[in-house]
């Protein structure tokens, strides 16, 4: 009875967007394909291979310009990342820093679809 209660109170409670996001990356670094840093994001972008491109919060302003043109010539997706480039690296798994990735394929995750249109 009371296991009952408290599934329904938790499928009721919003999931925190930063909770679905890794959730989602943590996936895609199992399932799907995808390159880390700025270089070989630029790289992708440039192949026209990237579906989507998660840049840190703490990303230097200039670089993050440039991904975004970049993105914007290739039709592909930006999401910033909430967290910094420590935090994105932790979400995908690593123990160094991540200022940026590339997904080229999302594999078994719904990244793509999940992530909100800016």
């Amino acid at each position: 009875c009371f296991k009952k209660f408290y599934q329904s109170i938790s499928e009721m409670a919003p999931k925190k967007a930063g909770e679905t996001i890794n959730s989602h990356l943590n996936l895609v670094m199992k399932s799907g394909k995808y390159t880390l840093g700025y270089k070989s994001t630029l790289k992708s972008l440039r192949q026209g291979k990237s579906k989507l491109v998660l840049i840190s919060s703490n990303c230097p302003p200039l670089r993050k310009s440039e991904v975004e043109y970049y993105a914007m010539l290739s039709k592909t997706g930006v999401h910033h990342y909430n967290g910094t480039n420590n935090e994105l690296g932790q979400a995908c798994g690593r123990y160094f820093r991540v200022s940026m990735l590339s997904i080229t394929d999302p594999g078994d995750s719904e990244i793509i679809n999940a992530m909100p249109t800016q």
